[in-house]
């Protein structure tokens, strides 16, 4: 199975990966909730879904409108940007982020890119106030 230009094998090679690194993250028994929920567009219900069923506080999102306040509010849960969600992370520990980031660009091999040429690709994936801040920093 295709999906998003990535085959079956690497999908799940990725998996594997992404459970070694974060053994706890896979949320079971999720799905019975699923039918009860009520959201702008349906293919998103397995997110909260999963987020009910977590006791999770955050969604991190840039599809902000299909996860609305109305709905969110009723189980304690919002709804942030990944570009929100990055800055309030740099905000807990700046000198930490901006190590963090240094390293990053560092490991950049293919190709080599220095911090304000990755700053300038945060920005056009729509991260300008996770760059901006950034940049404030170094």
């Amino acid at each position: 199975m295709l999906r998003k230009g990535v085959d079956a094998i690497e999908a799940k090679k990725r998996i594997k990966r992404a459970e070694k690194a974060f053994p706890n993250a896979l949320v079971n028994n999720y799905e019975p909730i699923i039918q009860s929920l009520n959201l702008p567009d349906e293919k998103d219900r397995h997110v909260l879904a999963a987020a009910i069923k977590t006791d999770a506080h955050l969604i991190v999102t840039n599809n902000l409108r299909d996860f609305p306040e109305s709905v969110l509010g009723n189980y304690d849960i919002k709804a942030k940007s990944v570009d929100d969600f990055l800055t309030d992370i740099i905000d807990l520990n700046q000198e930490l982020a901006v190590e963090a980031f240094k390293e990053m660009v560092l490991n950049k091999k293919k190709p080599e890119l220095d911090e304000y040429q990755v700053l300038s690709i945060l920005r056009k994936i729509k991260l300008k106030d996770t760059a901006d801040y950034l940049h404030s920093l170094l």
